[in-house]
């Protein structure tokens, strides 16, 4: 894979600045003797230098000085405070990217000099094992080669899409916040056989790897998910009489309600930043 050939540099050295760090480093995008990190906080510098072999620091402007693409991997609400520590020393050379949930690119760009080429991107936390989910969005400046540059960084460490930025909310609230709904429906089915004379540890064995198989056939085989679902689906046979409660419980209402809610609270979100900064 040919290099980026950029230095990158994250205000912020925690988990998901590690993941990326490491998988662009892995698959020769970046070398690390090209990327820094920086944190005020010493044990995050330490864990992001021995996961990535990667240099950090503890000043947000050491970052942006040696940067060309600036990534903030900061709490959302530290973005304000980050931006002006950093805006003086900003160039019109730079790429920023924001992982920061409910942070729209605009909030950045008001915030930068001149007319600085923000991306937006919502990674969720599969992207720490390299299975990452990625939606990817332009700011007004941004331009179709920083789109292209993002995409490849973040291919690294999973799948990514590009999609309009009204759009990231519902992203936050599907596969942002995706896996802890997979979690809770993983732990509802151990729960259950559990209940029906099933040891924990075999219940959990079994889920998991019924999980895995499942996500695994379904991104394999090209067939859609609704022709999968009839394949295991015996008339008058154990599965039916399963996904037959399902239904009647109002399955799929429930879900359309819990992404409508974690997509409602996302943009919630960023309004209250907003509000809070202006």
């Amino acid at each position: 894979m040919d290099e980026v050939k950029k230095r990158i540099g994250f205000l912020g050295a925690g988990n998901m600045a590690r993941a990326i760090a490491g998988g662009v480093v892995r698959a020769g995008l970046v070398r690390a003797e090209d990327i820094v990190a920086s944190d005020v906080v010493l044990q995050q510098r330490e864990g992001f230098t021995r996961a990535t072999n990667c240099r950090s620091v503890n000043t947000n402007r050491e970052v942006t000085q040696f940067a060309d693409i600036v990534i903030f991997a900061v709490k959302p609400f530290h973005v304000a405070d980050v931006c002006a520590e950093i805006a003086e020393l900003t160039r019109t050379d730079q790429l920023f990217v924001s992982i920061c949930a409910g942070i729209r690119s605009s909030f950045i760009e008001k915030r930068l000099r001149g007319t600085p080429r923000v991306i937006r991107v919502m990674p969720n936390t599969p992207a720490l094992i390299g299975c990452g989910a990625t939606a990817i969005s332009a700011g007004r400046y941004a331009t179709a080669d920083d789109i292209e540059t993002v995409r490849r960084l973040f291919d690294a460490i999973g799948i990514t899409v590009v999609l309009e930025e009204d759009l990231l909310d519902v992203v936050t609230g599907l596969s942002g916040s995706g896996p802890a709904y997979v979690f809770y429906f993983a732990e509802c089915l151990i729960q259950a056989a559990q209940k029906l004379g099933l040891p924990e540890d075999a219940a959990t064995k079994l889920v998991l790897q019924t999980l895995y198989g499942a996500s695994k056939m379904a991104l394999e085989s090209g067939k859609p998910l609704s022709e999968l679902r009839q394949a295991v689906t015996t008339k008058g046979g154990t599965t039916e009489a399963g996904l037959r409660v399902l239904s009647e419980g109002g399955f799929s209402t429930l879900v359309e309600k819990c992404v409508e809610a974690a997509t409602r609270r996302s943009r919630e979100l960023s309004g209250e930043t907003e509000a809070t900064n202006r």
